[in-house]
């Protein structure tokens, strides 16, 4: 599978699950730590790709995240699923629209976009309030697509029952809030040097991999480098699950930044 060369900047907007990390009335030591590596915003990616900005979910923080960033202009956002915690933020892309002068392109497969529509009903209806966020959807399956020349690889994931996109784009690939990637679309990821995926905790979960299926998966697809996100506060403090993990495997923290070239 042809897959292009390209300079990637990633930087990790947020890598908690979708209560974030410290979690609300929790005195658990995770999230009263002071580690700012144990402060996680609600999973989200940023790539910068040719001067272009691609974001990966926009959940809950998705504002905070923007400006933490300094994020001035946004190309297109790519919707793994419609969960809560990856689509919420959608509301705050009116900046984005006033900055740029146009609807925000968002990237979705069928099901999600309904669930954006219905969610979002005030964006969508006939009699448009002035100030809306206004949107582009634009639909994706598994089949690779393309924004600005760029290409985008889908990958079907599973979510438990749901089913959920990962990307790759050159030789980066993101997954997240999966518990099962099938044969055929860990092939698609095959060569990855950068390999993102969810961990949610050490034990088995029903929907998201926990620490050692995520290391299995890591192990078969061999990249140079992984980097666990979308964990949650029982998984344990950034420092404690570093200091276990094999050498090319890094826990993901908020604002870590990757640059494949």
């Amino acid at each position: 599978m042809h897959h292009q060369n390209l300079k990637i900047e990633a930087t990790f907007l947020g890598t908690g699950t979708s209560q974030g990390v410290p979690v609300i009335a929790c005195d658990c030591p995770v999230c009263q730590s002071i580690d700012e590596k144990d402060k996680r915003l609600r999973s989200s990616l940023l790539l910068k790709i040719n001067d272009h900005n691609f974001v990966i979910d926009a959940g809950p923080d998705f504002r905070q995240q923007m400006l933490r960033e300094s994020v001035k202009t946004l190309r297109a956002i790519l919707i793994t699923h419609e969960h809560a915690d990856h689509v919420l933020g959608l509301d705050d892309i009116r900046s984005f629209n006033w900055v740029q002068k146009h609807p925000t392109d968002i990237y979705a497969e069928k099901r999600v976009q309904e669930s954006i529509k219905r969610i979002f009903d005030y964006v969508f209806s006939e009699n448009k309030y002035p100030g809306i966020p206004e949107m582009k959807l634009h639909l994706i399956d598994e089949t690779p697509f393309e924004i600005e020349d760029i290409r985008f690889t889908p990958i079907r994931c599973y979510h438990h029952k749901l089913p959920v996109l990962g990307f790759r784009v050159g030789d980066l690939t993101y997954v997240t809030d999966t518990n099962y990637i099938p044969d055929k679309e860990m092939e698609k990821i095959a060569g990855s040097r950068i390999f993102i995926v969810n961990a949610l905790r050490k034990e088995k979960h029903l929907s998201h991999f926990n620490l050692e299926q995520a290391l299995n998966v890591i192990e078969a697809i061999q990249p140079e480098k992984a980097f666990l996100t979308h964990a949650s506060h029982n998984f344990g403090k950034h420092r404690d699950i570093q200091a276990r993990l094999p050498e090319n495997v890094f826990m993901g923290y908020d604002g870590l930044k990757i640059i494949l070239k």
